[in-house]
């Protein structure tokens, strides 16, 4: 509903801001008409009638920004509530079983293990907002070190295996990488974040079937890159840039499925920057997956 209302308040704004500009080309329009052959005030009518268009245009495009904006924000919201709240609840639901009942060893332990999952759960969801804030502004970074950017990226698929509870072949490296160096220098820290947001996009994407392959490769002695490819529900050509936004997400039943806070990429696209280096999405369309590509300088160059 609020979402509904915000669109039509947006509409509204944007046809008074087109009518505005119509009716100021019909009266300076009709002044000149009237004053051309008044030299002077042909002149300082045509800069009235510039200096009118161009406020009215960007009043206008201002207000639609603000507008989708706070969309984002209100989508952005909702989404952190719901991925707080939901792990918080679970933990609380085990606890009051825990106390209230008495369950064998085994169901304990189970027990134990779930809240340990919510617990990672809500542990990444604030993480994700912290460091979506350090983007936000410029801080005092760490002294970047040499890093074996593929013996990096090796721990984090392991990471992300043990995470969503996957099976070796669900994510796998695509061509070899022994024997080939990929250094680079950086914050170990905030390169592991960036691999890992890629690698649970792809996983989370995925749809029913999870199958993502990693690929590192040098497309010049310069750069290396890291393509994370997977075979899930796709990206529609014209939002292939906007996911990188903050609190960007894409719209349609397919995406609405899945949960997240729009603030993945975003983070991704900052460590990448920061690193001198930069990100990019590809895909055929909605159903034909999604390639990541992180392209980073190579150390030394």
């Amino acid at each position: 509903m609020r979402i509904t209302s915000r669109r039509k308040t947006m509409a509204f704004f944007l046809v008074l801001g087109i009518s505005l500009v119509a009716l100021t080309v019909a009266l300076t329009g009709s002044w000149i008409i009237l004053n051309w052959r008044e030299r002077v005030l042909l002149f300082f009518g045509l800069v009235f009638f510039l200096a009118i268009i161009t406020g009215l245009i960007l009043n206008t495009i201002f207000l639609v920004r603000e507008i989708r904006r706070n969309e984002q924000h209100d989508s952005f919201i909702n989404a952190v509530t719901h991925e707080l709240k939901t792990p918080i609840t679970s933990i609380r639901l085990y606890l009051e079983t825990l106390q209230r009942r008495e369950v064998d060893e085994a169901q304990r332990q189970q027990f134990y293990k779930s809240m340990l999952d919510d617990t990672d759960r809500l542990l990444g969801t604030v993480e994700q907002v912290l460091k979506a804030g350090q983007a936000g502004y410029k801080r005092a970074t760490r002294v970047p070190v040499e890093v074996d950017f593929g013996r990096l990226v090796g721990e984090c698929m392991e990471l992300a295996r043990t995470r969503h509870r996957l099976q070796p072949e669900a994510l796998h490296w695509q061509g070899a990488v022994n024997g080939r160096e990929f250094k680079v220098h950086g914050d170990p820290e905030d390169l592991r974040t960036a691999i890992s947001n890629i690698l649970d996009n792809a996983v989370k994407y995925s749809g029913a079937k999870v199958d993502v392959s990693v690929e590192m490769d040098a497309p010049d002695d310069k750069h290396v890159a890291v393509r994370v490819r997977d075979r899930g529900i796709g990206i529609p050509p014209e939002d292939l840039k906007r996911v990188f936004k903050r609190f960007y997400r894409v719209s349609g039943r397919s995406f609405a499925q899945v949960k997240g806070t729009g603030l993945g990429l975003f983070i991704v696209r900052s460590i990448a920057r920061a690193h001198g280096g930069r990100v990019f999405a590809e895909s055929g369309g909605e159903a034909r997956g999604t390639t990541i590509t992180f392209e980073l300088p190579r150390s030394g160059a």
